[in-house]
């Protein structure tokens, strides 16, 4: 591969795409009624779930980082085929990782999955606190010591005294980080009372406009999220136009002091493809 390097002289900051994408292991749900109608085909592989992973992957060569959430890692549902390495092969991306969570016998597997570009320096899985077992957080670390790129990748539960504890243990991970990105399906808005205690013990920072993502149908709730520290230039926010899931994918685009992307390995490794 190739490398890179920006002109110092003239490059002060470096650009990140990131994208996060709760993908319901490759299923299509377009109305609330196929929850229902498609269930049988929900715990069984096909053809069309493959297709839908082909077409997310045709996108990523935009993006840097991505995020996945409920990516199934092995089981019947899906052919037994782990997603996220199936996506990240399918778009090129040269790291991957995924935090398998939840299995339901061999029926299905969900798993929170990282994609990159960049290489990183550490990638632990975390089980997030709550009554019922089966939620993670994937951090990674891109870099070292204070200096470091961190980002979390997490679906969080339903629940939201659950919410609350898996976000102060988030937290608590990001504590001795100032440069941080947290990013996942966390199943609630920014105004909601667990979120406004996150940002108020964490110098990740509030949207200043909430992105509905769910339903992809016809979005009308920001659940899904990707959250910077202060000094993490936060460009723009959008989502795809493509649903893959029931939920739409959230897209950001971010800027990186240059010496925290030099840090973060994040100065000296190919670009993405040609953006459009």
């Amino acid at each position: 591969m190739t490398l890179a390097t920006p002109n110092i002289l003239t490059a002060p900051e470096r650009t990140l795409r990131l994208l996060s994408c709760n993908i319901l292991a490759g299923a299509s749900v377009q109305r609330y009624s196929d929850y229902v109608t498609r269930s049988v085909n929900a715990v069984l592989p096909g053809r069309s779930k493959l297709a839908n992973l082909d077409s997310l992957a045709e996108l990523l060569h935009e993006f840097d980082v991505v995020g996945l959430q409920e990516a199934d890692a092995g089981s019947l549902r899906s052919g037994f085929l782990n997603q996220t390495r199936y996506i990240a092969e399918a778009a090129g991306m040269p790291y991957w990782s995924h935090q398998p969570n939840r299995p339901m016998a061999r029926v299905a597997h969900s798993a929170n999955g990282l994609l990159s570009r960049i290489e990183p320096t550490e990638v632990i899985d975390y089980p997030l606190p709550g009554r019922i077992k089966g939620r993670g957080a994937l951090f990674v670390r891109f870099g070292e010591g204070t200096e470091a790129l961190v980002i979390v990748i997490a679906h969080l539960s339903l629940g939201a005294a659950a919410r609350m504890g898996q976000l102060a243990f988030i937290g608590e991970l990001l504590a001795p980080y100032p440069h941080a990105v947290l990013m996942g399906d966390l199943n609630t808005e920014p105004s909601s009372t667990e979120m406004r205690h996150l940002f108020s013990r964490t110098a990740l920072q509030p949207p200043s406009v909430a992105t509905p993502t769910f339903p992809s149908w016809k979005p009308r709730r920001a659940l899904d999220h990707i959250l910077t520290s202060a000094d993490i230039k936060l460009d723009r926010m959008w989502t795809l136009p493509r649903a893959f899931s029931d939920h739409l994918p959230l897209a950001a685009e971010i800027r990186l002091p240059l010496s925290l992307a030099q840090a973060a390995g994040a100065a000296t490794t190919d670009e993405a493809a040609p953006r459009t």
